[in-house]
């Protein structure tokens, strides 16, 4: 593409999701009420499992950081949503612009390897249930948790560095609602093939890895479900998993119609459509999801508050 027009980028503006003031005032609320939910729902999830000595266990412990990732994962980027909702000026520092999408990054990689060590909590809890405590010790969980985040962290840096040493010409119009990297990738005025190359493996693999660990762990927990003779003891070990389940589908079913499919088939509509479902909906989805499938939880704050009035 030559020199032409290179220039150093200050700020990008965000096209947002419409242009009607109508629409962008419905949406707003609509955000806003998600965003409230999604943060008292996960801050009360997390409060729930620390106050309550019966949710100290691995399954609980992995419950609490997933909640905080959501809450966190929405953060980075309904608020500024909100604000150009609301605005007319939709401008977003380079800065700000890179730490959204470092951010979103790393907590996104972070939640998929987290959703695979809880799978294989659950494949240790009903595979292998007389050595549960042994294999799913404090340290091992500690291991597990710390290691999505370096995952994540890892992920995060090889899309930013490679996004960061794009080169902009004259458009800095993001036509999406937050800085995701195909968006920006849009923008260059340079070569893109080789970065999108790296950007496609290191996410496709993140991706792909941690779906296989699911899936091989839930492979495994089916056949040993088909092996439990009584009902009773089927739906018991399937009520154990229908939630962690049902959080993987819709996780991961709007991340690969996102992100791993052709550059070709790219519809601006549709990516915004399931982009608002991952970064904004799931979050408040899966405290719910949790919750109200799961009696220990739903008890939880009835025994705390006993717990409370014994005290005094």
């Amino acid at each position: 593409m030559g020199r032409r027009n290179i220039t150093h980028v200050s700020d990008f503006i965000l096209m947002g999701l419409t242009d009607s003031e109508e629409i962008r005032l419905v949406l707003f609320t609509l955000f806003l009420l998600i965003y409230l939910i999604t943060v008292l729902g996960n801050v009360g999830m997390i409060l729930i499992i620390r106050l309550d000595p019966q949710l100290h266990t691995p399954m609980y412990f992995f419950l609490s950081h997933l909640s905080f990732l959501d809450l966190s994962y929405s953060s980075v980027i309904t608020p500024k949503t909100l604000d150009n909702l609301l605005t007319s000026k939709k401008n977003i520092s380079y800065l700000n612009c890179f730490s959204q999408m470092y951010f979103f990054v790393f907590l996104g990689a972070t939640e998929c390897f987290l959703l695979s060590s809880m799978a294989y909590d659950r494949y240790a809890a009903i595979c292998n249930p007389l050595h549960y405590p042994v294999v799913m010790s404090t340290r091992r969980c500690c291991s597990l948790v710390f290691g999505s985040y370096l995952i994540g962290f890892m992920d995060t840096s090889v899309n930013v560095l490679c996004l960061s040493r794009l080169h902009f010409c004259n458009s800095k119009i993001i036509y999406h609602f937050f800085c995701d990297g195909p968006a920006i990738l849009a923008l260059s005025c340079t070569d893109t093939h080789d970065i999108e190359i790296i950007i496609f493996i290191s996410a496709g693999s993140t991706l792909v890895v941690s779906l296989i660990m699911i899936s091989v762990s839930y492979v495994s927990i089916l056949s040993t479900i088909l092996k439990i003779t009584s009902t009773s003891g089927k739906q018991k070990a399937f009520s154990t998993c229908t939630s962690h389940l049902l959080g993987v589908t819709i996780f991961y079913g709007t991340m690969i119609f996102t992100y791993l499919k052709p550059s070709m088939s790219y519809s601006l509509g549709k990516d915004q459509v399931a982009s608002v479902f991952y970064t904004i909906v799931i979050p408040m989805l899966n405290p719910l999801i949790y919750s109200l499938r799961n009696k220990e939880v739903k008890n939880a704050p009835n025994r705390v508050m006993k717990k409370r009035k014994d005290s005094k």
